[in-house]
């Protein structure tokens, strides 16, 4: 077995035969580490492969357990597979380490085998946020280790329905020179607890960092070699948080689920609405919209304050597309002569839910239009629509969908573009408009 030495970004993993100061695969400079690689020089035998006629196979499909966090399960379509690795990621303090705990402490009440592998919290602090939580069950476990090799030892001698190693990142391998956190730990980590995982049939949940952009922390091959990827996000001056499966192998991507931030932990929100209603004030400026995300759809309160300016006119946009605004800003001026070149405008959503989808833009330009002319949307009036810049609405997927919430949560009437499918909705009062001009004067109308 020969020896020889490699240097391996810490970002992207790009691996290079001698140090350079920037990366050469993406362009990061000094973040390149050492690192021993064996190569063996035996030849190895060839191996005989046995294919297999797709037709001939069934529809077997792996049955997910139950995570016991019923947001979390809309995610996984039904929970974690046996033998499969997750990996939960987001930002320092978005509730990764409670939204771990919180699934281990519903299984262990379920009297379900569980472990917790901390390796960056002490058995006390895992305790005091246990308790937090509510009663701490028996069988809610933990071990406390930085040592990969214990931690698999400990895999393999326990067998848990669900293992949860927080975080990957510290764990290290004493086979390797490298610093711990560094790329080829993380990713020799990762390795051989996956390894485990599929050998004992043991779900494994890998807890994540992130960079300072946000992105996933260590090796991008960490990415491919677990089975999902599961971001949580979140303002952390709100209290709600989102979840999302950036990669899932057993089943679609598109949901999301919701929780809130709350003193005892974090709970879970099947009903998003219920938290975000603000006070019913019919001011100039609000008007509300649904955007659809996977199979939900949610209420979304459009805020829009247009001020003198004092100097350079400012665009301020928060949880709403700043490039749709600055869109929409020159769509009003141009095909509806409402002209805000000279002020400041602000927009927002307010509660916390971001709206950055098309299908808000109705409702984002007639908040700005609003708050310039002086009239009040009523609460019970509720538009959706995307906005082209010829002035003209165009249809949005979902649009029936986005009606029945909208009814659901109190809207009488809906202004909708003049084109896509729509089905029957009985007590609610739709108006098709084809341009944002027809949709202002219409919205203006119900007012008076």
């Amino acid at each position: 077995m020969k020896s020889h030495t490699v240097h391996v970004c810490r970002v992207c993993g790009t691996t290079t035969p001698r140090w350079v100061g920037r990366c050469p695969g993406c362009g990061e400079w000094n973040t390149l580490d050492e690192e021993r690689s064996d190569t063996r020089s035996q030849s190895r035998s060839r191996r005989s492969l046995v294919t297999t006629s797709l037709r001939d196979l069934g529809d077997d499909v792996e049955r997910a357990q139950s995570s016991g966090v019923s947001e979390l399960d809309r995610v996984l379509g039904g929970g974690f597979v046996a033998g499969s690795t997750t990996l939960l990621f987001g930002e320092p303090g978005v509730g990764k380490s409670t939204l771990a705990l919180m699934s281990l402490r519903a299984l262990a009440l379920r009297s379900i085998p569980v472990l917790l592998i901390a390796a960056e919290e002490s058995a006390g602090q895992v305790a005091k946020r246990a308790r937090r939580l509510g009663e701490v069950p028996d069988g809610l476990d933990v071990a406390v280790t930085t040592d990969v090799d214990a931690a698999e030892q400990l895999l393999r001698d326990r067998r848990p329905a669900l293992c949860v190693v927080d975080s990957v990142s510290a764990m290290s391998d004493e086979s390797l020179s490298s610093v711990t956190g560094s790329v080829p730990q993380v990713r020799r980590a990762a390795e051989r607890l996956c390894s485990v995982a599929k050998d004992t049939g043991s779900a494994l949940l890998l807890v994540g960092h992130v960079t300072k952009d946000g992105e996933l922390a260590g090796p991008r091959a960490l990415e491919h070699l677990v089975d999902t990827v599961v971001r949580i996000e979140g303002d952390r001056q709100g209290s709600l948080r989102f979840i999302r499966a950036i990669k899932h192998r057993f089943g679609p991507t598109g949901e999301v689920g919701v929780l809130e931030m709350v003193p005892e932990g974090l709970r879970e929100l099947p009903d998003p609405a219920l938290s975000v209603r603000g006070p019913r004030l019919e001011v100039p400026g609000v008007v509300y919209s649904v955007t659809n995300d996977g199979s939900r759809s949610f209420l979304v309160e459009i805020q829009a304050l247009v001020a003198t300016s004092s100097s350079s006119p400012r665009r301020v946009a928060h949880q709403v597309s700043s490039q749709r605004l600055a869109l929409l800003l020159a769509v009003l001026e141009a095909r509806c002569d409402i002209d805000t070149s000279g002020a400041d405008v602000f927009a927002a959503t307010a509660g916390g839910l971001a709206a950055t989808e098309p299908g808000v833009d109705l409702a984002l330009a007639m908040a700005v239009a609003s708050a310039v002319v002086g009239f009040a949307v009523p609460r019970t009036l509720t538009v959706v629509g995307e906005v082209g810049l010829a002035g003209e609405l165009r249809s949005v997927s979902g649009l029936t969908r986005r009606v029945r919430e909208a009814q659901r949560l109190g809207a009488k009437r809906v202004i909708v573009p003049s084109e896509g499918d729509l089905d029957a909705t009985p007590g609610m009062d739709v108006e098709r408009c084809s341009s944002l001009a027809q949709a202002l004067e219409s919205a203006r109308t119900v007012t008076k």
